[in-house]
């Protein structure tokens, strides 16, 4: 038996409860860090950078979940995991206003819980989805958790951001306290007897770990893909922690305005997402190779925009939401049905190695992004210096868009392509 479209609805609930812990950990309290507090952008890049070096371990969670039997308590300890890192996260960045050695050190335990809670849970539930959905399912399953976990960002960014003005260290506790509780108990209802009720396969020949990994290593698809997520990813997160210091530095929003701009460029995400969504899997319309180069070229136009400084920039983000959720989703569906080929049926192996690169990729892109702004700030003007990076950042979309057109090939379901990062 396999997953039913409400399961899979349950499944995304989990996707959102994720998301919306995680979007208030790496746009709210960056923002919050290096605005409010003075502090250097690269110190909250080497916090997020840390949550991701810390997901480095996702190829042993995927493994231990192809191989325990039991992937739902990985999805439920990992949730209340990056929950309590959530909550320990915004009270580390209320800390910096008396200590900053306190805060830093309350952060890094933070951070460390989180990227613990992320792999665990987020990388268990991704191997569950490609064991136990049908084939002609995965794609549009796929697409379904995406836009859930999208709209869970979204949400909670615009929600928060509404209430967090004007900004208190009460009030964001508060705020964030909802949050992850609500996200814990979310995940524990949708994932309560699913997994007793499909049929989901497990790896028939158990084998040290080094040995499973190098073995999804030595096949070409898995190997070009992960090469090709490093790059991508590279670009897809190096703004992600500037973006609202840009808005408050440069364009003086405010606190609350700024999370809200996050949310904007999540919903912007979730129309892409959408709109691939209807287009691809159900008119059958374009090749996922096109739409993943289309995404990642828009993406590169929206932020040579931005880094003119010189348009409105709230209907610019919602722009690159809608081409990263085009080029996202795109990837999303195939990677599913890449997961499940292969030897040994590695489901959890291979979404783990990809998590991995994702992860690597992703903490090295914003750990970048925010240093380079720190280093172009001390000798030009703020907006030059983000304008810099920001065009540094459309250029690996593009180099991202060549790759994707040499690698992949032009299937309209069922090909390789990328994770896109929790």
């Amino acid at each position: 038996m396999t997953l039913s479209w409400s399961q899979i609805a349950r499944m995304g609930l989990v996707q959102m409860a994720l998301g919306a812990i995680v979007v208030l950990t790496t746009s709210t309290l960056n923002r919050l860090m290096v605005v409010e507090f003075a502090l250097p952008a690269v110190l909250p890049g080497m916090l997020v950078g840390l949550h991701y070096g810390i997901q480095l371990s996702r190829p042993r969670w995927g493994f231990l979940s192809d191989t325990g039997g039991n992937r739902t308590k990985w999805i439920i300890a990992g949730m209340f995991i990056l929950g309590l890192g959530g909550f320990l996260a915004a009270f580390g960045v209320t800390l910096f206003a008396t200590s900053f050695w306190g805060g830093l050190l309350l952060s890094v335990i933070a951070y460390t819980l989180i990227g613990i809670g992320v792999g665990a849970s987020g990388t268990s539930l991704l191997a569950l989805l490609a064991t136990a959905t049908a084939p002609e399912r995965r794609a549009a399953a796929a697409t379904i958790t995406w836009l859930m976990m999208i709209f869970g960002i979204a949400l909670t960014a615009g929600i928060a951001g509404s209430f967090l003005d004007p900004y208190s260290p009460a009030r964001l506790l508060t705020i964030v306290a909802i949050v992850v509780t609500l996200a814990c108990l979310l995940t524990v209802i949708a994932v309560r007897g699913i997994e007793a009720r499909v049929t989901v396969r497990r790896s028939p020949d158990p084998m040290p770990f080094m040995q499973g990994l190098a073995e999804v290593w030595a096949e070409r698809k898995a190997r070009n893909f992960t090469i090709f997520v490093f790059l991508s990813m590279n670009a897809y997160f190096m703004q992600e922690l500037i973006l609202e210091p840009f808005a408050g530095l440069v364009w003086d929003f405010t606190p609350g305005q700024s999370t809200s701009l996050s949310g904007a460029q999540n919903g912007g995400v979730f129309l892409g997402m959408l709109t691939v969504g209807i287009v691809a899997t159900g008119f059958k319309r374009g090749a996922l190779r096109s739409w993943i180069i289309a995404g990642c070229l828009g993406s590169a136009l929206c932020l040579i925009a931005i880094s003119s400084a010189a348009f409105s920039l709230t209907p610019l983000v919602i722009a690159l939401g809608f081409f990263n959720g085009m080029f996202a989703v795109a990837a999303i569906g195939s990677m599913m049905a890449l997961a499940a080929e292969g030897r040994g049926q590695r489901e959890g192996t291979r979404m783990g190695l990809w998590g991995a690169a994702q992860a690597i990729a992703a903490g090295f892109g914003g750990l970048t992004g925010a240093a380079a702004v720190d280093i172009m700030r001390s000798f030009q003007p703020d907006a030059t210096a983000f304008g810099i990076v920001f065009a540094a950042e459309a250029a690996l979309f593009i180099a991202a868009a060549f790759m994707a057109l040499h690698i992949m090939d032009t299937k309209r379901s069922n090909t390789a392509a990328l994770v896109p990062g929790e």
